[in-house]
This record gives C-alpha cells, sequence and structure tokens, in this order.
C-alpha cells in the first residue's frame, strides 16, 4: 500500500508500505478520507510542542509514523473477537477516536481518557500508526463508532474536529442568557459555533480576519460576525454587554493576539476556552486574568463522549460541509495539501 511517512521536520515522504494484518481484536480499515488538523501542519513544520526544544519539551512524535489522526474508512478484515469488542462489521464506514487509550490509568479510571497517559494519538506515535495511508489499524483498545452508510466519506472525516468543537463548547458552560464570542473561524471554530448555537445563548459572536469564513459561520448559527482588523472589537462588544464584556470567550485560533484579545472583551468572572494548537509559548498578563477579572480558564483537549453527538450533526446536516472542506487531495499530493 502506498502511506505517507513522517521521518522529521519537513521530511515526509510518499512510500510503499505492507498492508498490516489485524491482530486479535484489531480492525483493518480501509481509509476512505483523512483530514490535515493544524497540529499536522505545524508539526510538518517543526513546531516545539511537537518535537521538542531540547530542554522542558519532550518530543512527542516518534517517527518513522505514518500522520493522520481525523479520517474515516471501511472495515475490510476483522481480527478475533473484533466484531464483539467493538460492534462493527465488514462493510461498515467507521470511525475512531483519534486518542486509543490505556483504559487504565488514573485518568481513564475517573473519565478523562482524553488526558490518558501515555497519551496515544493517532499519527504521532508507533504504536498508533495514523490515516494517510490506504489502510490502517484499529487497536483493540480504540474507541470506534460507526457512521450512517448514506455519509459522504469525507463528512464523516470532519467528526473528529466538530467532536473536538463540541467538547470546547461543553467547557464553556454556555447558558441562555450568555453573550459568547468564538475567535477563530477554522474548521474547529465553526463546528464551536454550530455546537454553540445548539445552547441557544443570548447572542453568539463569531470573529475572523477572513470575512469568507465569517459568511459560513453565519450559516453555523452566529448571530452577529465582526472582523477585527475591521472594527474597534471591545467596542463593538460593550454595545452589546452594556459595557461588561461577554460571558464566555472560546480561542480556536492558535494566535497569541487573539489570546489578549480575549483577556480585554471578556466580563469579570467570564469563562475563558483555550482549544487551539500553538506553534511557541505566548505570553498574556496574567493580571487580568487573577486580581482584575477573576476569569475561569479552561484548556480543551480533544473530543471526550462528543462523538456520537458529532456523528448526528453531521448526519443531520447541521454544517455546511462542502463549505468547510475547501480543499480534498489525493494521498500522493499530501505536500502541498499540508504546506
Amino acid at each position: 500500500m502506498k502511506a505517507v511517512r513522517v521521518h522529521g521536520i519537513e521530511d515526509y515522504r510518499y512510500e510503499e508500505l505492507e498492508v498490516p494484518k489485524p491482530g486479535y481484536g484489531e480492525i483493518l480499515v480501509k481509509v476512505s478520507a483523512v483530514g490535515i488538523c493544524a497540529g499536522d501542519a505545524k508539526t510538518f513544520a517543526g513546531a516545539e510542542r511537537f518535537w521538542g526544544n531540547g530542554s522542558d519539551l519532550l518530543p512527542y512524535v516518534e517517527p518513522i509514523v505514518t500522520p493522520g489522526h481525523e479520517f474515516s474508512g471501511t472495515v475490510v478484515q476483522l481480527g478475533e473477537q473484533a466484531d464483539k469488542i467493538h460492534g462493527v462489521k465488514l462493510g461498515d464506514l467507521v470511525v475512531s477516536e483519534q486518542i486509543v487509550p490505556c483504559h487504565e490509568c488514573k485518568y481513564c479510571r475517573n473519565g478523562n481518557y482524553q488526558v490518558c497517559i501515555p497519551h496515544h494519538v493517532y499519527g504521532f506515535h508507533q504504536v498508533t500508526q495514523g490515516a494517510m495511508a490506504e489502510f490502517m489499524i484499529f487497536p483493540q483498545k480504540a474507541l470506534v463508532h460507526v457512521v450512517p452508510k448514506q455519509t459522504p466519506a469525507h463528512h464523516a472525516a470532519f467528526i473528529e474536529p466538530l467532536a473536538c468543537s463540541l467538547h470546547a463548547v461543553e467547557l464553556g458552560n454556555i447558558q441562555w442568557n450568555d453573550v459568547v464570542v468564538i475567535s477563530g473561524c477554522g474548521p474547529l471554530g465553526l463546528g464551536m459555533v454550530a455546537g454553540a448555537r445548539q445552547k441557544q445563548p443570548k447572542v453568539l459572536v463569531a470573529l475572523d480576519l477572513c470575512n469568507w469564513k465569517l459568511d459560513i459561520a453565519k450559516e453555523c448559527g452566529a448571530d452577529i460576525v465582526l472582523n477585527p482588523a475591521e472594527c474597534d472589537l471591545k467596542a463593538e462588544i460593550d454595545k452589546l454587554t452594556e459595557g461588561y464584556g461577554c460571558d464566555v470567550y472560546i480561542e480556536a485560533t492558535g494566535a497569541g493576539a487573539s489570546v489578549r484579545q480575549g483577556l480585554n472583551i471578556i466580563a469579570r468572572q467570564g469563562r475563558f476556552v483555550e482549544f487551539s494548537v500553538f506553534g511557541k509559548e505566548i505570553s498574556a498578563d496574567w493580571s487580568i486574568i487573577g486580581d482584575t477579572k477573576e476569569l475561569t480558564i479552561r484548556g480543551g483537549h480533544l473530543g471526550p463522549n462528543c462523538w456520537p453527538k458529532a456523528i448526528s450533526m453531521v448526519k443531520d446536516n447541521l454544517l455546511p460541509l462542502d463549505k468547510i472542506i475547501t480543499h480534498r487531495f489525493p494521498l500522493k499530493d499530501f505536500l502541498p495539501a499540508i504546506q
């Protein structure tokens, strides 16, 4: 089979591999579609978060490895007992949660498997080879979901980022009288807009520097869209909130300016959710978080317990996916796609 292989920073190769064979409890899947996460692009570019910096950060990527953790595919072979363990059959359209948890560490035992140690996510570790290949293995401990067969495969690959978006929305604890601001209208941010719409807040505001993305945010359910480069953002939010600021700010850009912007426009005792991948460390005034505004800061990671809802939203066409998924490439053209 053909596969993309990570050898090092900016060193991804299109190679020939043997088709893997499923062992006990494992599933062989023919990959239908795989998405490119911001984490994939930043891994390619050499972000410290993934490769370490020689001091306090340990490398997360284990080359040589096949990348890709947001995907869909068809079950083509079942290892012993895999049908019973995972509840699947040959021919099913399936997705697997991006993390394959150990089910044994203290985080797994208390239900927070998204921060499991050793944290095996597809496409980064040797034991969880990713989906930028013609075939892949779902391990015995994988969290597998069957997707309705009428779902287009490239739409099904969006279930992973949408589950992440829904987790961010849950962390914001959105109430019906809240003014909610979502910063960044990439795929994750647009999923957050659609998820926050389900919570029926008082006002839902989407921010982005690209106006065409803001147009899609309206289709996802935003009441108001603003381009911070074209307005006085704080003044606009103050007008909506009698000068108090927004109740919930969800950051989905991975840019330091968006973090500082959020601290500026959020209300005292507001809820700030950080859900993005940064290429490097960023700075902010922590006095605003504590001494000035007494904020609640929640970090978000992956999409625990949100996959069934994400599958339902994709099935019911609650997002304009053919506008959110802007490009489709054959596997051999991975390089222009990821750059």
